[in-house]
């Protein structure tokens, strides 16, 4: 302990000795006082604000941090704390009665959901915020995707309670409607609007509230417990007994044992059933996932917090609480998951890992299963947004930061060595004989890694001069070893380089970036949107290559035909078929040549040479003489692919986004009207206390500069978010128009 205190880094001895007395104290609680969370929620619904006071209330920060101020602890980089928005997801360790929370800070904003994507994947419960005036919206529905995909059992906390249009009622309404969840209320708001002053805990029938009046009561620090009684306002006695009667009602719905508890020892009075065992019944159906306990209060105004810390340790679940099949088979020995790297100009890269099993500790070597390769961990360090603090070991169920490992990236499973992964799958071929499959490799037991979004803007990236491409080549590998979602390649054609990503703020963000942390001041061509190609109708053809490369000749005869598929979806599809009587008659190293070109073939489509998709092909016939390469069987499927396409005459689809724009009535028509200039569809004009909410598909390449557009037109009084819809085929007058731009005819 003392030898790490010394390490230690921080805002000030003092704080980093306090932060660190604090880490110390609960890392030997083991790991059911551990809880891995994340903070979820749409823009703006007070994700970093609400985290922001978790850190002042467990004793981490002396002030409270506001982001309009710029000066929260998680919204570290220069980029979040001009524009007022959590780009890239932040760690912090703290401690709360007894238990230590790993808590991870993500984004809200479409454009960076791979960052919440890859928080899922290693944590083992989530807070999901809400703005209390506005329910759920578009963004929630995403990320309550992202953590249904990954089973991961949540907390709702409705924020924003002071706000004058916010109704508990509406937002578990739309909680209901549109995320398909099971709300279970435990706790109502006292007061609403600018009277809002606390909420009654129905679990144990409390009275909670937080005083106005000097600066320390206004930190929220200070608030009132007190059971609820006869001296309290009836009404809202009224109102309390029927939540808590709902309460009671839902949980014996959910737990059959609680149901068992209930008409066994209280059949006569529900109500008199103790707290403990309420709470562990709420415990359970959040666990199993069956429902979400739903608290209110107002981060901004310090209300509700506390409460909300409560809930995170009593209902989310312990380390130790979530079932990992691989990770059994390591008993233990260390396997972690690599889920973030960050790039440190004095350290090199920061890796960011979730520890399953074992322990971890600098100095020591690790085995990379994706690599296949050993690296050496020079430190460990605790997270704390943008400062660390070092430690001497650190046990499974946390989060750490590894200093040294230059080889590893996002998604890549890490464990103490070659040979504890091959005892592990000694153990998994053991378990699974008689099964299926009972041949294991030692590679087959990675851990799942984070699923990457398809990017759907592109621009062209150029140095000021090429004595700085050297240097933009480094600064777009160490971005993109960040930031996976961000993809850099070089076009054939040009020679450019083409920067992928996931839209228009993203590229900016990227942009800046360089800018600031490289020193390059770099030029952005138009961005470009990706398209897909597809084709109208079935073809047939033929194609002989006949080569002779020093003294061997080579000959290749292919027949094949394509045909439409019925359905394609935005994610690229093709299918690869043979003619009865020719699979049979292929070797397998022929085959998988076969298919190696007809893939290259859809990789650039006839008509602008962007990917293809929603193509089948049937391959009817392929000879070829002794001696030829594989490299030649492939050219010639692929250049017989291309003459097929082109026979079978080339269909553009372009990418539809949904679109939901929430805007006052006063300008309703105008974004309408805007919108029909723009190709878009309306699906539904939805009423929102006085605004309209306006859902809308409309084409990716009709929105550049949408926002500054819509902004214009409602004076900043309207809101948008954007979201892969699918793509879909353009009508033969855009198509030709985006065929005449892109030859440079228009």
């Amino acid at each position: 302990y003392e030898e790490c205190k010394e390490k230690s880094t921080g805002r000030g001895s003092s704080a980093a000795s306090r932060r660190l007395t604090r880490l110390f104290s609960g890392i030997f609680n083991g790991p059911n006082a551990i809880r891995n969370i994340g903070i979820m929620a749409h823009i703006d619904a007070g994700k970093t604000t609400t985290t922001e006071r978790m850190l002042y209330y467990s004793g981490y920060t002396r002030a409270l941090g506001d982001v309009d101020d710029g000066d929260t602890v998680t919204d570290f980089m220069a980029q979040e704390r001009e524009r007022g928005i959590t780009i890239q997801s932040a760690a912090v360790t703290f401690d709360w009665k007894q238990h230590r929370i790993n808590l991870i800070d993500t984004p809200g904003h479409v454009d960076f959901t791979l960052e919440v994507e890859r928080a899922l994947r290693v944590l083992d419960g989530a807070v999901a915020v809400f703005d209390a005036s506005a329910g759920v919206e578009a963004q929630t529905l995403t990320v309550w995707r992202q953590a249904d995909k990954h089973q991961v059992p949540r907390v709702c906390f409705l924020n924003k309670m002071d706000k004058p249009g916010a109704s508990l009622e509406y937002s578990i309404e739309s909680i209901k409607e549109k995320l398909k969840a099971n709300p279970i209320l435990l706790q109502i708001p006292i007061g609403s609007g600018k009277n809002f002053t606390g909420v009654v805990d129905l679990v144990t029938k409390e009275r909670i509230m937080w005083h106005p009046g000097s600066s320390w009561h206004d930190s929220g620090h200070d608030f009132n417990t007190k059971a609820l009684g006869s001296s309290d306002d009836p009404e809202l006695l009224h109102h309390a007994s029927e939540a808590r009667g709902a309460l009671i009602e839902q949980v014996a719905d959910l737990d059959d044992e609680f149901a068992g508890l209930l008409l066994e020892e209280f059949s006569e009075d529900f109500d008199a059933i103790p707290p403990g065992r309420l709470q562990e019944a709420v415990r359970r159906i959040t666990l199993a996932q069956k429902a979400v306990p739903i608290l209110c209060g107002s981060a901004l105004r310090n209300k509700g917090v506390q409460p909300l810390l409560d809930a995170i340790t009593a209902y989310l679940p312990a380390p130790n609480e979530r079932h990992h099949d691989l990770v059994r088979w390591y008993k233990d020995d260390l396997c972690a998951l690599a889920f973030k790297v960050l790039h440190d100009k004095q350290r090199g890269p920061l890796v960011f890992v979730r520890i399953y099993s074992g322990s971890m500790k600098p100095q020591s070597s690790v085995y990379n299963l994706n690599r296949n390769g050993t690296e050496r961990m020079s430190r460990l360090l605790l997270p704390f947004a943008d400062q660390h603090v070092e430690l001497q070991s650190l046990t499974a169920g946390n989060i750490a930061v590894t200093v040294g490992l230059k080889q590893t990236v996002t998604g890549d499973t890490i464990v103490s060595s070659k040979a504890s992964a091959v005892a592990a799958a000694r153990r998994a071929q053991e378990e699974s004989e008689g099964k299926m499959n009972p041949g294991r490799e030692a590679s087959e037991l990675v851990l799942a890694g984070v699923e990457v979004p398809e990017p759907v803007f592109f621009c062209t990236i150029e140095p000021p001069s090429m004595a700085k491409q050297a240097d933009l080549d480094h600064a777009l590998t160490c971005l993109q070893r960040e930031d996976p979602s961000l993809k850099v390649h070089i076009d054939p054609d040009s020679g450019q380089t083409i920067l992928s990503g996931m839209g228009e703020l993203h590229i900016q963000i990227i942009h800046d970036r360089i800018r600031r942390e490289f020193g390059i001041e770099t030029h952005l061509g138009p961005l470009q949107v990706a398209y897909r190609e597809t084709i109208l109708r079935s073809a047939s053809t033929t194609d002989i290559l006949d080569r002779t490369l020093g003294e061997k000749r080579h000959v290749v005869t292919v027949a094949l035909s394509v045909r439409p598929l019925d359905e394609f979806s935005h994610s690229a599809s093709c299918d690869i078929t043979y003619k009865e009587d020719v699979e049979g008659q292929l070797a397998a190293d022929i085959r998988s040549a076969v298919e190696n070109g007809v893939q290259s073939a859809h990789l650039q489509g006839p008509l602008l040479g962007y990917p293809v998709q929603g193509v089948g092909t049937i391959i009817q016939n392929v000879t070829l003489e002794p001696g030829t390469s594989m490299a030649m069987v492939s050219a010639c499927v692929s250049r017989c692919m291309l003459k097929a396409l082109k026979q079978a005459g080339g269909q553009l689809l372009e990418p539809m986004m949904s679109l939901e724009v929430t805007v006052g009535e006063e300008h309703l028509s105008s974004v309408l009207a805007d919108l029909a200039q723009r190709r878009g569809a309306v699906c539904d004009v939805q009423s929102r206390y006085d605004n309209k909410v306006l859902l809308a598909t409309v084409p990716l390449a009709e929105m550049m500069g949408y926002s500054t557009a819509l902004r214009t037109l409602t004076s900043g009084n309207a809101t948008f978010s954007l979201e892969l819809s699918s793509y879909e085929a353009m009508n033969a007058q855009d198509q030709n128009a985006l065929l005449s731009k892109m030859a440079g005819l228009a």
